[in-house]
């Protein structure tokens, strides 16, 4: 019996613990769609990469026309021969797999200017959030567009327009 009250106590406690919390929702996606600093950051990243992926584009070209040569004087070659422009090709392909990986692979050239440009961009808008959550006394901030699924959503309870005009943005 004894158990039980203090089961039931301590189901209650938690209950109005939990009633008690304040919980509100940001969709850091439209702050940063709506910010200047993160067009032009995409800007830029978006430039590396067009640049990056030409200079693929060139790489693979030589490799193809290496191959096309190598395809039309291959009857002539000697076995030697063969085998040494069959190795540049794939020592080619080799380093144009390795410029693919060092410039878009995991924690790439483009990954680091990602982070360069955007995490500053994020660090501000996780302090608006922050200091606005201290100022108003709320326990959670949900982030909508971090693939935090939410159900529903009291559109009460939308703080994006607050965040965006605390980061001197107006909100539509």
């Amino acid at each position: 019996m004894k158990k039980v009250f203090a089961l039931f106590i301590m189901m209650t406690a938690i209950s109005v613990t939990t009633m008690a919390q304040k919980m509100v929702f940001v969709d850091t996606d439209k702050v940063l769609e709506n910010m200047t600093e993160y067009k032009e950051a995409q800007k830029q990243i978006d430039q590396v990469t067009e640049e990056w992926q030409k200079q693929v584009q060139e790489k693979y070209g030589e490799i193809e026309d290496m191959y096309r040569a190598y395809q039309a004087e291959e009857v002539l070659l000697t076995d030697d021969l063969r085998q040494k422009r069959q190795d540049e090709i794939i020592a080619k392909e080799k380093q144009l797999k390795d410029f693919q990986k060092r410039k878009f692979g995991y924690e790439g050239d483009l990954y680091k200017k990602r982070q360069e440009l955007v995490k500053p961009i994020q660090d501000q808008i996780y302090a608006a959030i922050s200091t606005m959550a201290k100022r108003k006394g709320y326990d959670f901030v949900l982030d909508k567009s971090s693939g935090v699924s939410i159900l529903f959503a009291n559109e009460e309870y939308d703080k994006t327009c607050e965040v965006m005009e605390s980061l001197g943005m107006t909100c539509n």
